[in-house]
């Protein structure tokens, strides 16, 4: 809910603090840039204070992120504001899938994994409906100070409830120095398997985030002609999509571990393709290409989550944190560039930069970074491939396997 509400406030915000595109872009960019930098540092102070310390404390973090943000009138709080809610976001992710590996078995790791996520999604559905009801009702402050109360009381209920790990569990090792850090950052990305997982999360999660971060509810309204209840509302079905996708696909990946790459290409391939569409159609889009866009983009969700499932299958124990740490950084990282990308296009195009054909230039730049992250996944399933059949674990093309069951 606070990583995606500055999202449904984009165009309050252009007018709330005169902002061109670009500089509407900068907040977003410097909040993910944040959350992507924090990734390593924060694996490190989970080992050493564990995730109910790490999630009480980004909860408040990002509480306090959202009422600086209430009472900011100028963009230097404003930016201070989203960059509290970047490192309480950054704080609480990794440290909660951690939980999910302490209190549940290996088989059930993957749906649960699934389940962590689209729980977390329902927060943009707080974003898109209430928190957008009190913005255009009784206005900004009321809005984001209530997000902040939320935030407060979550935290408290962490405190309350959550546990590290299951009763009668041994305690973990030692957090390691400096120098084992840095070692196991660098056995990390040297395993083919971890850097699977990076690209998987880059290729797959960041149009559905930028789509639901920032840029989504600006152009449905402005660039294909919808109200902002129409386009608050699309982008519930965003949520409601990836709630019936996630278990299917957390279910595939236990049952077909050697199949997760497949499932991912299908996902990227299937975001491009209608992207494609839709910027090829003269704005206005037809609804329906527009629901079908948001059903596909919210596979990405769910897709990116199998970029952790590398990372757990893939590292020994010691090195899991910080290759969940390196995969989490593909997709944010290419959000806030794809992020700024598109407010710089915009800035830089149409009439005030907030134009159909506008929009229409400046969702291009993804492009460049599904090529990247395509290049990066065939290079890297190679390899890991190439490793697990050095290690007696072969993996048929899926042609073949394909033309035998056909032929039983």
């Amino acid at each position: 809910m606070h990583r995606t509400s500055f999202g449904v406030a984009g165009l309050d915000a252009a007018e709330r603090y005169a902002a061109a595109p670009a500089a509407l872009s900068g907040f977003v960019v410097l909040q993910l840039m944040v959350y992507a930098a924090l990734q390593v540092p924060v694996g490190v102070l989970l080992d050493r204070f564990g995730a109910r310390r790490m999630v009480v404390a980004g909860g408040l973090t990002m509480a306090a992120g959202q009422l600086l943000l209430a009472v900011s009138t100028g963009l230097p709080l404003a930016v201070a504001a989203r960059v509290l809610v970047g490192v309480g976001d950054a704080f609480t992710f990794i440290s909660v899938l951690s939980v999910v590996t302490a209190w549940f078995p290996a088989r059930r790791v993957p749906m649960m994994t699934q389940l962590t996520g689209l729980i977390g999604q329902l927060g943009q559905v707080l974003s898109a409906i209430p928190l957008a009801a009190l913005l255009h009702g009784p206005g900004w402050t009321t809005a984001f100070v209530s997000a902040a109360a939320l935030g407060v009381a979550f935290a408290v209920a962490v405190l309350a409830v959550v546990r590290d790990r299951p009763p009668g569990a041994p305690e973990p090792p030692p957090a390691p120095g400096p120098r084992e850090v840095v070692r196991g950052l660098v056995c990390s990305w040297r395993e083919p398997g971890t850097r699977l997982g990076f690209w998987t999360h880059m290729g797959t999660q960041f149009a559905g985030m930028v789509f639901a971060l920032l840029w989504g509810v600006p152009y449905l309204v402005a660039g294909q002609g919808m109200s902002t209840g129409e386009a608050s509302a699309l982008l519930t079905v965003l949520v409601a999509v990836g709630l019936v996708a996630g278990p299917v696909f957390g279910e595939f990946t236990a049952r077909h571990p050697l199949r997760r790459s497949s499932l991912v290409l299908t996902v990227i391939g299937a975001t491009v393709l209608v992207w494609t569409v839709v910027l090829l159609i003269p704005p206005p889009a037809p609804r329906w290409l527009l629901f079908v866009l948001v059903v596909v983009l919210a596979l990405g969700g769910p897709g990116s989550m199998i970029g952790f499932d590398y990372a757990r299958t893939f590292n020994p124990q010691h090195r899991r944190g910080a290759a969940v740490g390196i995969v989490n950084v593909g997709g944010f990282a290419a959000s806030l560039v794809v992020a700024f990308a598109v407010g710089v296009v915009l800035g830089a195009t149409g009439d005030g930069g907030y134009s159909p054909e506008s929009f229409r230039a400046a969702w291009t730049v993804q492009y460049g970074v599904w090529a990247l992250a395509l290049v990066g996944i065939f290079v890297a399933r190679r390899r890991a491939r190439r490793k697990m059949a050095a290690e007696g674990v072969v993996v048929p093309p899926l042609r073949e396997v394909l033309a035998r069951r056909k032929r039983t």
